[in-house]
């Protein structure tokens, strides 16, 4: 019998300093003040925004909601997590950016690895649930579902069921993390495990003061 989807939300906990710091860097540059409290609070309203959604799909039925903690201890990770409606919260690992989506992705084999696998970061204001909603069903047709980032990397991964079975063959290895071309990297790891993939809608990632541009218009 096939189980609902797992979307893991990844988030950074909204500290002055710990979070969005390329933000708080441009806006000191701008003259502002308490730059540091400005980036974080924005993180706040990025993550709540994030978790409202998928919670509401998880409220639904469509999905099972993990929210996946850096930069809090695990009794405040369960605190925060509970306070976002998720189903389940963990702690994120170290290292780059593949091995911390890769350590989630394997935390959930074993009893849940008949279900497909859905990984999304907090920086997404555009995000809504008929995106997620998409990407769940595309999994149903493909091995692998990507959002490609307007910064040339992706906003989410999804892994259908079968490919959960198989970590050889998710594209995270070997990817040089943080360049312009991580999308195009992923998909070419892709191609060479003979994985059949999906694109969803660009969005753009707020990273840097100039993403904040399409909502100063």
């Amino acid at each position: 019998m096939n189980q609902l989807p797992v979307l893991t939300v990844m988030a950074r906990w909204p500290a002055a300093g710990r979070c969005k710091t390329r933000l708080a860097t441009d806006l000191s540059e701008l003259g502002l003040t308490r730059c540091g409290e400005r980036a974080a609070r924005l993180q706040r309203q990025l993550t709540e925004h994030t978790m409202s959604v998928a919670a509401g799909l998880s409220r639904e039925g469509y999905l099972k909601l993990v929210l996946a903690v850096s930069g809090l201890g695990p009794r405040a990770s369960a605190r925060w997590g509970s306070s976002l409606l998720a189903d389940q919260t963990r702690r994120q690992s170290q290292g780059t950016l593949g091995c911390r989506m890769r350590h989630l992705l394997l935390m959930q084999q074993g009893s849940r690895n008949r279900c497909a696998a859905l990984l999304i970061g907090t920086d997404l204001p555009e995000l809504n649930r008929l995106e997620l909603l998409t990407a769940i069903e595309q999994l149903q047709d493909h091995d692998l579902v990507l959002g490609p980032a307007n910064d040339g990397g992706y906003w989410l991964i999804g892994l259908a069921a079968a490919v959960r079975r198989q970590p050889q063959r998710w594209p995270l290895s070997g990817i040089v993390w943080g360049e312009s071309n991580v999308l195009d990297q992923t998909l070419q790891l892709a191609s060479d495990h003979g994985l059949r993939t999906a694109l969803l809608s660009t969005h753009n990632d707020l990273d840097r003061i100039t993403d904040l541009n399409p909502w100063l218009d």
